[in-house]
């Protein structure tokens, strides 16, 4: 999704570099601005509440968040939030877990399902964001039996022709996949 040439704002929501990090697959001449609740490794910007973040609205080109969601308490309200930064055309990856241990850091509240891409695109269509869920799918299981939720928003469906291939189109190993070719629904 961002194979392009000119330089794009990332940024990384739950940034910090544990067991690996987004940031590491990034395209170097991008703006890469890592997020967590902790000065770390991989961590940028140290913010204090995950549902008001320090971006002005319609700016950010990519929202990315991997194994986090499943920490916020509202992550519904974080949702919300990352369509607040995003410019029309920008996306939104998330990527957590749909089965596992429980694993505070600190909470450990949510496991994501395949049908939860599709309440999340309803749930900012509700809050008044025409998003599409461009697609979804979840991972198959991994010798330490985590299988991941991953999914790709678009902050305004009109730009869907924007984005015509998907990272199902090579995916060989997956259940559930979910995937909205340009359509604009909405529109």
């Amino acid at each position: 999704y961002t194979q392009v040439e000119k330089a794009l704002t990332i940024v990384d929501i739950g940034s910090q570099d544990v067991n690996g990090s987004l940031r590491s697959v990034a395209i170097p001449h991008h703006l890469y601005i890592g997020v967590d609740f902790v000065r770390a490794k991989g961590v940028d910007i140290v913010i204090t509440d995950p549902y008001s973040l320090p971006f002005d609205s319609d700016t950010i080109d990519v929202v990315v968040s991997s194994s986090c969601f499943e920490h916020s308490e509202f992550f519904w309200l974080l949702f919300n939030e990352t369509m607040r930064i995003l410019k029309p055309n920008g996306l939104l990856y998330i990527n957590a877990p749909s089965n596992g241990l429980v694993h505070r850091y600190p909470v450990d509240c949510w496991r994501f399902y395949p049908d939860s891409g599709l309440a999340l695109q309803n749930w900012a269509r509700r809050s008044g964001y025409n998003s599409v869920l461009l697609e979804s799918f979840v991972g198959l299981p991994r010798a330490d039996a985590w299988s991941d939720f991953v999914a790709v928003f678009l902050k305004d469906a009109k730009n869907a022709p924007l984005h015509p291939q998907r990272i199902l189109d090579t995916l060989e190993r997956y259940v559930e996949g979910r995937v909205t070719r340009n359509k604009q629904p909405g529109v």
